[in-house]
């Protein structure tokens, strides 16, 4: 069977094909020449000649296959984004590079619709039934469907190795995440608006500063993060901006890190049990001296390690591989029993379903219909 991931970054769309465990075909298009033209996206989808595809499933949906969608443009931009067609329409009239993901991901998912593709969106943290139900109430972000994908391809890859209980980092071009993988289920996840700022994302969000800004909209969440004290949008030229100690870069960039390294004890210390290995993966990992810099942030003992690239892989990221092993298990190939395990089959409800603010009480009922009006059987 060959299984097709797609992992939907902010700066590229990354693509991988897996068969019989190792990677077979790869491909990487930018974010902004998909949001032009999602054809291009198809068109390379198409040519890899894949069984099944996962798609770019964004905030994660209980397991849903293409066929099973009514309305793909609603399924996408309200359930799998949590947005509105004005929220993206503005955003890509300002050129906000998150928002260009969005515009991206949802004309994508249409055009895998209407080719009728065998595509399958699958969950993010929040909705498995692994992760118990006290480490839900009011969140939303405990990792999206990509942070748990790397997750999927990190418990397969340590299993081989005897070890089943650690925490998966992502650092991401935008955001960064760790998630909580225990006895080979995940049990907890810290997403990239939870975990702390990260690049491009101002990370969560102080009380008092939602206060004051009065009105927020979906593109304030790619922003204020450490790109705007570093003043670019290059993560190489912010890290050595970083290095040569530079303020407010070097102040901004240290907190990101900070928050990754609380992220990573939290997880290990209070839901793992006193855990001490993890993986870390993502575009900002291979910056010079990246991982020296979150080991120095750690007490002693803990073992930090970039998590390998599945065999015959060379230049797709973690999470596409790891997408690919999702939609091959769920399809009936040789990784079944893995994602079967880890409860990925079971998920179910809208990522809202464990917001108890009162104010949000309209936004939780809106996104449970738009999910049972643009799926047949919504598993709520």
């Amino acid at each position: 069977m060959r299984a097709l991931g797609v992992d939907p970054g902010t700066k590229s769309f990354d693509l991988v094909v897996v068969e019989e465990g190792r990677v077979v075909w790869e491909d990487s298009i930018e974010t902004g020449e998909v949001a032009r033209d999602p054809g291009v996206l198809v068109e390379s989808i198409m040519s890899a000649g894949a069984d099944v595809v996962a798609g770019p499933s964004g905030y994660g949906v209980p397991v849903t296959w293409n066929r099973d969608i009514v309305d793909a443009r609603r399924f996408a931009v309200e359930v799998l984004l949590l947005s509105t067609e004005e929220e993206i329409r503005r955003g890509v009239e300002e050129g906000d590079p998150g928002i260009m993901v969005y515009a991206a991901l949802a004309r994508v998912v249409e055009e895998l619709w209407r080719s009728r593709v065998e595509a399958v969106y699958i969950p993010s943290v929040v909705l498995l039934p692994t992760v118990p139900a006290k480490r839900k109430v009011n969140r939303i972000d405990m990792g999206t469907a990509d942070k748990m994908s790397v997750a999927v391809l990190a418990a397969h890859l340590a299993r081989r190795r005897g070890l089943e209980t650690f925490a998966a980092v992502e650092m991401g071009y935008g955001y960064n995440a760790v998630v909580g993988v225990e006895k080979g289920r995940i049990v907890d996840g810290l997403g990239g608006t939870v975990l702390g700022p990260g690049l491009l994302t101002i990370g969560p969000v102080d009380g008092e500063i939602a206060a004051l800004a009065g009105t927020w909209g979906r593109r304030h969440v790619f922003r204020g993060g450490a790109f705007e004290a570093c003043g670019t949008l290059d993560p190489e030229e912010a890290w050595e901006k970083y290095l040569e100690g530079r303020e407010p870069c070097t102040s901004a960039i240290a907190a990101v890190l900070e928050a990754v390294a609380r992220g990573i004890v939290s997880v290990c210390e209070v839901s793992l049990g006193g855990a001490r290995k993890v993986y870390v993966s993502g575009r900002l990992t291979a910056l010079p001296g990246m991982l020296d810099e979150i080991r120095a942030l750690l007490p002693q003992g803990y073992e930090v390690e970039r998590l390998e690239l599945l065999e015959g892989a060379s230049r797709s990221k973690h999470a596409a591989q790891g997408y690919a092993l999702v939609a091959e298990g769920l399809a009936g190939g040789s990784f079944r029993d893995l994602v079967s395990g880890m409860g990925i089959p079971e998920a179910r409800g809208t990522v809202m379903d464990h917001v108890l603010h009162p104010a949000l009480a309209p936004v939780k009922e809106r996104l449970r219909r738009a999910y049972a009006e643009s799926v047949r059987g919504a598993k709520l």
